[in-house]
């Protein structure tokens, strides 16, 4: 029974591993608009730092372009402000009533530096994956009620377990890289 927690535990973390993975990827700009780019932008509101996708509507009129409207025009020079300190690169455009964000094509060199930054991202969750190998392992070692033989299994197990998330982690990276190169 022991050896299944050990093992579902593992999986557990593995998973939000991948999951993280793909968060970090949505923030990624590939050239077209997602609303999700602007997921980590925040701005003070009253006091408390609060996310842009919660202070107004976020839509997509065309492939390369973000309309934001607010909904309290209050918080225009706000919101302006935040995408501009944000590391997005893109000049916003108010209107006085909402902003437009054009998303511009990228560039030859940001595709291969963000192909690189995707990389990094997968790269850290593959040491993240094999240090959740390294707990499992060694919580199998501690336990003492295995047998050499059932801690070999429970070894083989985790091990067969981390190379199915590394594939997956290659997997999602081969996509975000296909798509940040894709023109």
């Amino acid at each position: 029974m022991e050896d299944d927690i050990i093992l579902l535990e593992a999986e557990e973390k593995m998973e939000k591993t991948v999951e993280s993975l793909k968060s970090n990827y949505h923030t990624l700009r590939t050239g077209r608009a997602a609303t999700s780019m602007l997921d980590r932008i925040e701005i003070d509101y009253y006091g408390s730092m609060t996310p842009i996708n919660q202070l107004s509507s976020i839509t997509i009129p065309e492939p390369r372009q973000l309309l934001i409207k607010p909904y309290d025009r209050n918080d225009l020079k706000a919101i302006v402000g935040a995408i501009n300190a944000s590391d997005l690169g893109l000049n916003p455009i108010n209107d006085g009533t909402a902003i437009r964000l054009v998303i511009p094509p990228l560039t030859e060199d940001r595709r291969r530096d963000l192909a690189k930054l995707a990389k990094k991202y997968a790269e850290d969750s593959k040491v993240a994956i094999r240090n959740v190998r390294r707990e499992a392992m060694d919580e199998v070692k501690k336990d003492n009620s295995f047998t050499e033989d059932s801690r070999k299994l429970e070894e083989q197990e985790i091990q067969k377990l981390t190379d199915n998330y590394i594939k997956k982690i290659d997997e999602v990276y081969a996509l975000k890289e296909k798509d940040i190169m894709t023109i």
